[in-house]
């Protein structure tokens, strides 16, 4: 199969769909593999690796894109990309597009299959795709709160773990899952008074067996918010529907209640965010204030720390991109519901009733798709 690997180009992102260890691997099962020249720089791989583990190098990047059956990415794709996908061209990457209704009826009039990493699940139960990002977002929304909240980032001023004498700052993170335990788990690590908010009983029974104590568990009610809200210095954004928009969980009347110069990081910004006042951000631009309240949007966390992310984010797609280039996307997705998961767009009708329910559109079952 012909697979092309696109240079990203959403702003301030540096990773790559595929390291070049990656690209050796599909290469070796026959497959031909275009990378974008200059791809890989941004996450430290170097063209001539791309080549020596078999790629073919592209400047072109409308015959990258027109040639290729599988186009493998990172983010969702811009809008010139959408222009260049057509009818019988699979894309394989995030797309969180229930919250974004333009991108998906423009990936439905490509007429493309779009499958998305971050709506495939597993047989033990999670998302196996978007646990490696998650992981680096969970861990970075920790170091951008930190950050976020010295006075020279318009922050209170507060020192994470406080000195002997002065209690450190007290951290909420809403939602247990992947990026709640692992920024959970940073802050702890860094000496902050944490508290997690979960609606799931047996999941805080399980962040509270594993962290013995040291992490506060609360069930996640109106009052718990709330309080969270007067108390917090940092309050980390971390709901997860799979497929579906966020929930508003903290609205803007809610923010008169927090301590001026108190932060707000939105892991979930990708799916439209939790906080009422979120708007996506850049690296370039990270952080804007609203009624004294610092808010930290960015929406390709990840990309800032690119090396790691692309090696993190290969291993866990390897075995669906091998899958999709051996078998072909019906197949492939025929003989495992759990990959058919991630189809959210087919020929200009949307797979995913997650998304078509944003939007109000027919969902079609993609086991007729497939069958």
């Amino acid at each position: 199969m012909k697979i092309a690997v696109p240079k990203e180009i959403k702003n301030h992102e540096y990773r790559i769909a595929l390291t070049p260890t990656g690209v050796r691997e599909l290469v070796e099962r026959g497959h031909r593999v275009t990378v974008e020249q200059g791809a890989g720089d941004g996450s430290g791989f170097a063209d001539a690796a791309y080549e020596a583990a078999g790629a073919t190098l592209e400047s072109d990047v409308e015959a990258l894109w027109k040639n290729a059956e599988l186009i493998v990415k990172v983010k969702e794709p811009q809008p010139d990309e959408v222009a260049r996908l057509g009818a019988g061209q699979t894309l394989f990457t995030y797309l969180h597009l229930a919250a974004e209704e333009k991108l998906t009826r423009d990936l439905m009039a490509s007429g493309a299959t779009c499958i998305a990493y971050e709506t495939i699940t597993a047989p033990q139960g999670g998302l196996p795709l978007l646990a490696p990002m998650s992981t680096v977002a969970g861990r970075m929304a920790v170091q951008a709160g930190a950050h976020s909240l010295e006075k020279a980032q318009g922050g209170a001023g507060v020192l994470l773990p406080g000195v002997p004498g002065v209690a450190p700052a007290r951290v909420t993170v809403i939602g247990g899952g992947v990026v709640g335990e692992n920024a959970a788990r940073m802050a702890l690590g860094l000496g902050a008074e944490v508290t997690v908010l979960d609606k799931s009983i047996p999941r805080l029974e399980t962040l509270d067996d594993r962290y013995q104590g040291r992490l506060h568990t609360v069930y996640s009610t109106a009052d718990a918010l709330e309080e969270a809200v007067r108390e917090s210095d940092l309050i980390i954004g971390a709901v997860l529907v799979p497929g579906a928009a966020a929930p508003k969980l903290i609205t803007r009347a809610m923010l008169a209640d927090m301590k001026p110069g108190s932060v707000l990081v939105d892991v979930a910004i990708d799916q439209g965010g939790c906080f009422e006042t979120s708007k996506a951000t850049t690296h370039a631009e990270p952080t804007y204030v609203v009624d004294g309240v610092v808010h930290y949007c960015v929406a390709n966390m990840p990309g800032a720390v690119a090396r790691t992310s692309t090696q993190a984010l290969t291993n866990a797609t390897m075995p669906f991109i091998a899958a999709l280039a051996d078998k072909g996307w019906q197949r492939a997705l025929a003989e495992d519901r759990h990959f058919m998961a991630g189809l959210n767009v087919h020929d200009g009708q949307v797979t995913h009733p997650a998304v078509a329910s944003a939007f109000g559109l027919e969902s079609v079952d993609p086991v007729s798709l497939t069958g």
